[in-house]
């Protein structure tokens, strides 16, 4: 699909089949899900502008590059958390915001029960994070939040997509980056994705 990115790197696919094993426990399965976010981020920043920049080594001076705009990591909670930490390694001066949806079981409309997030963000790079890309209900309404705050530069990083909520996505955010792991078959009739891997927020912290 145009503006989607399917990082198929060997040790995401070999760790997603992990997850999706359903005897894979709590503790394994974040473990996990944090390796693979860390190596999918490698990819989502891979078109972040740069500037020029110089450093004094041991020996000589050195010339390099900086990344040219500040990064807001925007996980959707609860099931984000579980990649944020790791990301957070590879870019520890990223500033952090927090988007709570939920889905109401019968309509499928994602609901806020959380906002909280940086201010100006039209100068920041912004990852939005959440493993499961299913009806695009919420990926929108968060989408549609970080736009009136300012958002201009936004990359989407799911682990599971479904072709359904792509298509939602790209339906409002015609240009918007997605990248995922794999792009499964469909949604059931309650909107969980098929082949899927459950509900990851369960699945994270047992419950």
């Amino acid at each position: 699909m145009k503006g989607v990115t399917v990082i198929a790197h060997p040790l995401v696919q070999h760790n997603l089949t992990r997850l999706r094993d359903k005897r894979t426990q709590p503790q394994e399965f974040r473990r996990l899900l944090g390796e693979i976010a860390s190596l999918m981020v490698y990819e989502a920043t891979r078109s972040f502008a740069t500037r020029p920049t110089s450093v004094q080594t041991p020996l000589a001076p050195a010339h390099g590059f900086r990344i040219g705009r500040d990064v807001v990591l925007v996980p959707v909670l609860r099931a984000g958390l579980g990649m944020l930490d790791s990301i957070l390694q590879l870019i520890p001066n990223a500033r952090v915001g927090f988007i709570g949806l939920k889905r109401e079981e019968t309509t499928l409309r994602a609901q806020f029960y959380h906002k909280s997030l940086p201010k100006n963000l039209s100068r920041f790079e912004v990852i939005l994070i959440d493993p499961m890309l299913a009806t695009g209900g919420s990926a929108v309404a968060a989408l549609d939040l970080l736009a009136e705050q300012g958002a201009k530069q936004v990359r989407l990083v799911n682990l599971v997509a479904a072709p359904e909520g792509i298509r939602r996505v790209r339906k409002s955010y015609p240009k918007l980056p997605i990248f995922t792991a794999a792009i499964d078959r469909r949604l059931n009739n309650k909107g969980y994705i098929l082949p899927g891997l459950g509900d990851v927020g369960d699945r994270l912290f047992g419950t």
